[in-house]
């Protein structure tokens, strides 16, 4: 079965899937050509920003959903118009299109042209495929993927009025888990499945700073931008070096425990962040999020207004950015202590043991209480050990959290993943990475006791506790916009229960920057 399913794979998804890329992209130059052939702007100079468009974070799923925050500065009084950028939409060879930083490049200049006038544009394309030819409840392939585009339009540098970045973003998933239908796996192994396999509105917010000292964002976008979120190092965002989505984007038993607004849904929400020494060596912050359990369903890629909600999300957190650059300096490294209050009525956790037992069982007793009001907290921590010499991009980082959920409601009290990256593997490979890390999930005793009391009564019943892993990989980074990540992950638990046996899984994943 899997040597069939794997053929099928191999014989047909990749082939229909670069081809659709290829011809989407070839279609885009062409209609580009026809529109600005030679066309240039005039704008008011506005602030540099700390990260240039040519150094976008590359890789995992938050990769277009957040940005460097930019230094500002007072624009210049006088107008200016831009040179026009020559050159062709097309590489005139293999080895310029290797060069690119993005996989469509800047598209006979265009890119560039809008860029300078504020408007900078995103695109990604990214595959999960993984494969358990041991273990779980049955073996199997699958596989997954993403599509995003987006911009964001400084408005600063559009208009030169001050009104703040405008970011929009829609992102489009499809494909099969793994997780769901073969393992099963509480966590899945797929970091880009999930969230309702359809075309939804990811992020459409406008975000200001007010000098050096505070910054605002509101619309409509995940928590998962700006809380308990990756830290970046050389570029990269180091939770996304990993396919498990238990790992990659945020430590994930907050979605699990609350009303927590995980990548890609988009909910109504804003937030304030607080600079006190008028630099970004310490954070401040709070957040306002709606919550609405129905927000990832097919149906709601779409959806902007409050029908369904159920209260609100209140996160706060605490940030600490220490040492040099990844690349000079003192070793850096991140501190982020967080915590939230939730203020959804739930039931509480025992009415989840459903989904660990077989149908036979009777749920005898099963209690039906709910509360108002749910908490939790974070810690996140992450460190530079080593870096090869001064001025060396090659180093290695160690990164660990944990998560503490309520004990009435929460599916995972307790929840811990860590992860140590190297950059720079062989010679003449400064940009490819070893990442090995792992995940402990503890289950909510609660449903642990309810199991025994049914086991006491004489049901068949599976004790929920734990659901363990770890994963290896290595990410091979042929060239500025693309990364191929072959590796795998070994699952203790499947499911939580020892009702499956333990599963290694095989992972390939492949991501384009547009």
């Amino acid at each position: 079965m899997v040597h069939e399913m794997r053929q099928i794979y191999e014989e047909r998804e990749p082939g229909f899937i670069f081809h659709i890329i290829y011809k989407s992209v070839v279609t885009f130059m062409l209609l580009m050509k026809l529109i600005f052939p030679n066309y240039a702007y005039a704008s008011v100079a506005g602030p540099p920003e700390q990260s240039s468009p040519q150094s976008r974070p590359s890789g995992g799923r938050a990769a277009l959903g957040a940005i460097r925050q930019p230094e500002k500065k007072s624009p210049p009084p006088e107008f200016y118009v831009a040179e026009p950028t020559g050159g062709s939409f097309f590489p005139s060879s293999f080895a310029e299109w290797n060069k690119q930083d993005s996989m469509i490049g800047g598209l006979g200049g265009l890119r560039k042209r809008l860029e300078a006038q504020g408007v900078v544009l995103k695109g990604r394309y990214l595959e999960d495929t993984s494969g358990n030819p041991i273990g779980g409840k049955s073996q199997g392939v699958r596989y997954a993927h993403e599509f995003a585009l987006g911009t964001d339009i400084n408005f600063l540098k559009l208009t030169g009025h001050d009104i703040g970045t405008l970011h929009f973003l829609v992102t489009e998933r499809a494909g099969l888990s793994l997780a769901t239908s073969i393992l099963p796996a509480i966590s899945s192994v797929q970091e880009i499945f999930g969230s309702g396999e359809t075309v939804r509105l990811t992020r459409l917010t406008l975000e200001h700073h007010f000098g050096r000292y505070a910054t605002m964002e509101a619309g409509w976008f995940s928590t998962e931008n700006d809380f308990a979120e990756s830290s970046i190092h050389w570029n990269l965002y180091v939770y996304c070096e990993f396919q498990s989505n238990a790992i990659c984007g945020m430590p994930q038993s907050l979605a699990f425990n609350s009303g927590y607004g995980w990548y890609p849904t988009a909910h109504p929400g804003s937030y304030l962040k607080l600079y006190p020494f008028g630099n970004r060596n310490f954070l401040i912050s709070g957040g306002l999020y709606n919550v609405d359990n129905t927000i990832s369903n097919t149906h709601n890629g779409w959806k902007l207004g409050l029908n369904n909600t159920t209260g609100s999300y209140l996160p706060f957190q605490l940030g600490w950015i220490h040492g040099g650059t990844d690349e000079n300096g003192t070793l850096p490294g991140n501190v982020r202590i967080g915590g939230y209050w939730d203020t959804s009525q739930v039931k509480i956790v025992t009415t989840q043991i459903a989904q660990f037992e077989p149908s036979s069982v009777r749920l005898i007793d099963l209690p039906q209480d709910s509360v108002r009001g749910r908490y939790g907290g974070w810690v996140e921590v992450d460190q530079m050990l080593q870096r090869d010499h001064e001025g060396s991009p090659r180093g290695t980082l160690l990164f660990v959290s944990f998560i503490w959920g309520d004990p009435r409601t929460a599916f995972s009290p307790y929840f811990a993943t860590w992860g140590l990256i190297r950059k720079g593997t062989f010679p003449g490979r400064p940009n490819d990475t070893v990442n090995f890390g792992g995940k402990i999930l503890v289950l909510n005793p609660k449903l642990t006791h309810y199991a025994e009391y049914l086991q006491s009564l004489g049901e068949k019943a599976y004790r929920p506790t734990e659901e363990n892993s770890f994963e290896l990989n290595y990410g091979w980074r042929p060239n500025p916009w693309a990364t191929v990540r072959p590796g795998l992950q070994y699952l203790w638990h499947p499911g939580g229960t020892s009702r499956y046996p333990n599963a290694l899984i095989l992972d390939f994943e492949v991501g384009f920057t547009f």
